[in-house]
């Protein structure tokens, strides 16, 4: 970034002249990126191939993007935005050979893999990054089946292309019973430099926000709004990012792509769904057609037929499809409503379905607010807020454990969290079809007997108005020397609280938890790496810690984990060989 230096005086010494002369020779002599001096960048390829085998190589660089009247910079792996689809085979061994064609360090982690921590691929956790020009090499044993994908975990690299699907093929043969298996591969695409964006969230969070209410739009009535507004709080704050910056991309297509799934009526269809954006929750659905949901952050899970589900940032959801003869259209609309990726799931080539108009912006609650125990059915979650005797009980800093840090980076509390498994996701709990909730979740294997040993809290916490995040109130360069600490093999029951009102995706690297969905005792908890705390609310699962080493636990909104909300889970000892 160039500064400007304006001198204090408008006539200009010698003495100043030099200074000035040497500064401006200095800062023409600053190196900048290959990508910013101009020149012919190559177009990425939209959409991916496939790579198997036991070596596989993969070289990432710059590239331009572009779609629907939106062009920029991208990085591309193998020239191809997502990357390319790495398959494998669950017991088989694997090298992933990666070279770094950036001026830049750079990264991949295998999100939601089981490996060694060395191989995770996070700089400065569990390896020191993949400088330019070098190559990296990732070896490890493929230990289980189902929908992963992976992504660089180097600065802002994700948002600008450098992402891909994994898919592991059971070793018992079960991924051939169906017809088709396509990969349904949610992101987004922005002309803007990640960079830049940030700085605009940090100027002001609602940059990116078109759809904040008016004194007439919506139905909350003039008391609310003024009790919302003294409590600086804004009802509407749902995406940070949105269709202003954004296109929504299937498959890196937007919807101006006409991007096509063919099948034969009567056909089963799975559509691997992964959410690998940046920072988009998406509704997804197929207006008139059921889906089973399979598989849940590639675990298996008893089959549920829904008709919609929300997948937050950093999840997948396996679903099967039987499709009637015609075209349908395969909606994936941003959880703020406004706007949607788009395809097509037609049994005749060329035949575009129609897609659905975009639903109304949904509303923010005091629940959402962590009053839900404090409604009593008034719609205020009780709250007084009489003349004169406005009540803030979200900035009641008390409410929290001494380890959490109140500061500037700390601006609401949730006073009264609820456990919300059963909510549906934001905007789809007043909808008249089926909706998947975590509480429709069971693993299809039972999971060993063992209750927890000891229990853990820690808080989601965050400055909206300032863009901070934090865990417990620490930015994640206030914690490396603090990591989270769990022993060995030890079974721990986590709560996590989420004290802001945005939903979180958090994500743990190189473990499954146990989601606590049901009963004190179910055996049948389902198994996964990410999951979403809801606005104002609890959410808790059951770790046993298995795999010793250093990990990444994190935030998968990438802007919230770039300004701080990521922690280190560090779980030792290592166990003996023998």
């Amino acid at each position: 970034m160039s500064r400007i230096i304006k001198p204090a005086s408008p006539m200009l010494s010698r003495r100043g002249l030099i200074a000035s002369t040497a500064a401006l020779a200095a800062a023409s002599a600053l190196p900048s990126p290959a990508w910013a001096k101009g020149g012919s960048m190559r177009e990425a390829k939209k959409g991916f191939g496939t790579y198997s085998g036991e070596s596989i190589d993969l070289a990432i660089g710059h590239a331009r993007y572009s779609t629907g009247g939106r062009s920029g910079h991208a990085i591309a792996v193998d020239g191809m935005i997502p990357g390319p689809l790495i398959k494998l085979r669950e017991g088989q061994n694997v090298r992933l050979n990666v070279t770094n064609h950036l001026d830049e360090d750079s990264s991949i982690h295998w999100h939601g893999l089981l490996l060694p921590f060395q191989f995770d691929g996070v700089p400065g956790v569990s390896f020191p990054g993949i400088k330019p020009g070098e190559t990296f090499t990732y070896e490890f044993p493929v230990r289980q089946a189902g929908t992963y994908w992976w992504h660089s975990h180097s600065g802002l690299q994700e948002q600008m292309g450098h992402y891909g699907p994994l898919v592991i093929e059971a070793a018992d043969g079960s991924d051939a019973r169906f017809d088709r298996d396509y990969i349904v591969l949610l992101s987004e695409f922005s002309p803007i430099h990640p960079h830049e964006i940030m700085r605009k969230l940090k100027v002001g969070e609602h940059y990116f926000n078109n759809q904040m209410m008016t004194a007439t739009d919506g139905a909350m009535s003039g008391e609310e709004r003024r009790m919302w507004g003294a409590m600086r709080m804004n009802p509407r704050d749902i995406a940070d990012v949105s269709a202003p910056a954004y296109t929504y991309l299937v498959n890196g297509h937007g919807p101006a792509d006409d991007l096509e799934y063919l099948f034969n009526p009567g056909e089963k269809v799975r559509l691997r769904i992964i959410n690998g954006s940046a920072m988009t929750f998406f509704n997804m659905r197929i207006p008139g057609v059921p889906m089973t949901v399979i598989q849940a952050d590639g675990q298996d899970v008893e089959d549920v037929e829904v008709d919609e589900l929300q997948i937050g940032v950093a999840e997948t959801y396996d679903v099967v499809v039987t499709p009637p003869a015609g075209s349908h259209a395969l909606v994936a609309e941003s959880m703020d409503r406004s706007g949607m990726g788009i395809a097509s799931l037609t049994s005749q080539a060329g035949q575009r379905a129609v897609a659905p108009p975009l639903r109304e912006i949904p509303t923010l609650t005091m629940v959402d607010m962590g009053m839900g125990a404090m409604d009593h059915g008034s719609g205020d979650g009780g709250m007084d807020h009489g003349s004169g005797g406005m009540d803030h009980p979200m900035r009641d800093k008390s409410l929290v454990p001494p380890d959490v840090k109140v500061g500037p980076g700390v601006d609401m509390i949730a006073p009264m969290p609820m456990d919300r498994m059963d909510f549906p996701g934001l905007g789809l709990d007043t909808v008249d079809h089926r909706v998947l909730r975590y509480t429709n979740l069971k693993s299809k294997k039972a999971n060993p007997h063992r209750m927890p040993e000891r229990t853990m809290q820690i808080h989601l916490t965050g400055n909206m108005e300032r863009y901070m995040w934090s865990f417990d109130g620490k930015k994640f360069t206030a914690v490396t020397d603090d990591p989270i600490r769990f022993a060995y093999d030890e079974r721990v029951r986590v709560k996590l609280v989420n004290d802001t009102m945005m939903a979180h995706p958090i994500h743990l690297h190189g473990h499954f938890f146990e989601l606590v969905n049901g009963g004190e005792h179910n055996m049948h908890q389902p198994r996964k790496h990410t999951v979403i705390v809801q606005p104002g609310s609890s959410a808790t699962f059951d770790l046993t810690a298995d795999e010793p080493g250093d990990w990444a636990f994190h935030c998968h909104l990438l802007y919230h984990m770039h300004a701080g909300m990521m922690q280190v889970v560090t779980v030792r000892p290592f166990p003996e060989v023998t």
